[in-house]
């Protein structure tokens, strides 16, 4: 077989429809609009949410809530992900990039305490959950928070 025996199934190739071409072509004169009125003109059609003189719902209906702006979106680390580093090792970004658990050394992540750790290691992140702190110094290790401004210009020196 060759490619220019190959047809397309039936029906996968819908015809474009053409409009304003004479009474006979079953869509003329007004080309489907109708006949008079905001959507038979050209370039205008009714907004999205418009409800005519009625009060929009958005507007019926009261703003909840804060949603910002720019809201802190931290990566996510198990802390059953840490137990492959070995005993008494400094887990850091830098070495948590380098094991493809996060994807940016430049955004913070958050070590959260599902799963178990039964390696002592120093633990550095932007932040922990509770369990998370409990459970690595149960293991014999240390958590601490650095800043992020800080992280930057020592990754900036190098």
């Amino acid at each position: 077989m060759q490619i220019h025996e190959f047809k397309s199934p039936k029906g996968s190739r819908k015809r474009k429809r053409i409009v304003g071409r004479g009474n006979g072509s079953g869509s003329g004169k007004t080309s489907g609009r109708g006949m008079n009125g905001q959507n038979c003109r050209p370039g205008s059609a009714v907004l999205i949410g418009s409800e005519g003189g009625q009060m929009p719902i958005i507007r019926r209906l009261p703003k909840v809530g804060f949603n910002s702006h720019r809201p802190i979106l931290y990566q996510i680390i198990k802390l059953s992900d840490l137990s492959k580093f070995k005993k008494g090792d400094v887990v850091d970004a830098k070495v948590l990039k380098d094991a493809g658990l996060i994807h940016n050394v430049y955004k913070p992540f958050k070590i959260l305490g599902e799963g178990e750790l039964e390696v002592a290691l120093t633990v550095k992140a932007t932040a922990f959950s509770k369990s998370a702190v409990e459970k690595i110094e149960k293991a014999g290790g240390k958590t601490e928070i650095f800043d992020k401004s800080a992280f930057k210009n020592e990754t900036a020196e190098k």
